[in-house]
């Protein structure tokens, strides 16, 4: 008999001594990673998750454990991808992520952790509304909330800026764990890419993600250029209307490159020279 299938028949009846035991049980035994257990697709769009939130804490957009980016499992519709709530985002990697259907019903959980009910309410409300959206992102930076909380939101002060002159505004309703909530973010967002939550924070979406990452990573530019500027305490000076819609539209989706995609290598490369394990 084959040593294979002797092992298979001992391990079904009293088992093996441990000096007996030949390299084939642990073999056996072994559990599946989450990489063989998930599609290759599913697996690629794991890996750039990771690399959001990696990217999110390398320039300095997290929050310890709190704040979430959660992106569609490919092939699967009523389906998406979110960070386990008690890691933080740098120690975010490829096989840790929990899926979950719009519903809440948690449908794959490799990880000891849950998820944040916050995020839930908030990703599951876009993800449902939103068919041509795959990436959220939610922040809570001090430039980001700092701007929520001005009267006259985020000012069209330079280029950067410039390019959310069309930006959504959702007032503040206490920390987001209603349900009822879901209906005025959606409504407060509309097809836009960017929203600021007042009094709470920064949103963006993008059809992948790359391009979610480049929408917070500029608007986080433009927070922070705003909160710099009135620091300054000195007159301000503003282009023309027109000028200001014009440089806004060559921003806009489908006008030029999709804007995130060319820059998405480069900072895959440069997370590779600090820490690979996001890949894991």
């Amino acid at each position: 008999m084959p040593r294979e299938r002797v092992v298979g028949v001992k391990l079904c009846g009293i088992g093996l001594a441990h000096e007996e035991r030949p390299m084939s049980v642990t073999r056996i035994r072994k559990q599946k990673s989450v990489k063989e257990q998930v599609s290759p697709t599913e697996w690629a769009k794991r890996v750039d998750l990771a690399a959001a939130y990696r990217l999110v804490h390398l320039y300095g957009m997290d929050e310890m454990i709190a704040n979430h980016i959660s992106t569609r499992v490919p092939g699967e519709d009523n389906a998406f991808l979110i960070n386990p709530y008690g890691m933080l985002y740098e120690q975010m990697h490829a096989s840790c992520f929990i899926k979950l259907d719009l519903d809440g019903k948690i449908l794959f959980n490799p990880t000891e952790y849950d998820i944040n009910k916050a995020g839930f309410i908030i990703h599951s409300a876009i993800h449902r509304a939103r068919h041509e959206v795959d990436c959220v992102i939610h922040t809570h930076t001090i430039a980001g909330m700092a701007v929520s909380a001005m009267k006259a939101g985020l000012m069209p002060l330079a280029q950067t800026a410039m390019r959310f002159i069309d930006i959504g505004y959702h007032d503040y309703e206490g920390v987001a764990i209603e349900m009822d909530e879901q209906e005025r973010l959606v409504r407060d967002l509309g097809n836009r890419e960017a929203m600021i939550l007042r009094n709470h924070g920064l949103l963006v979406v993008g059809a992948s993600i790359p391009q979610a990452f480049d929408n917070i990573f500029r608007l986080e530019r433009a927070c922070q250029l705003q909160v710099t500027t009135l620091a300054c305490n000195t007159d301000i000076s503003l282009p023309p209307r027109k000028i200001i819609e014009d440089a806004s539209h060559l921003y806009q989706p489908g006008v030029r490159r999709k804007l995130g995609l060319l820059e998405w290598p480069a900072l895959i490369r440069k997370l590779d020279s600090i820490d690979p394990s996001f890949r894991e």
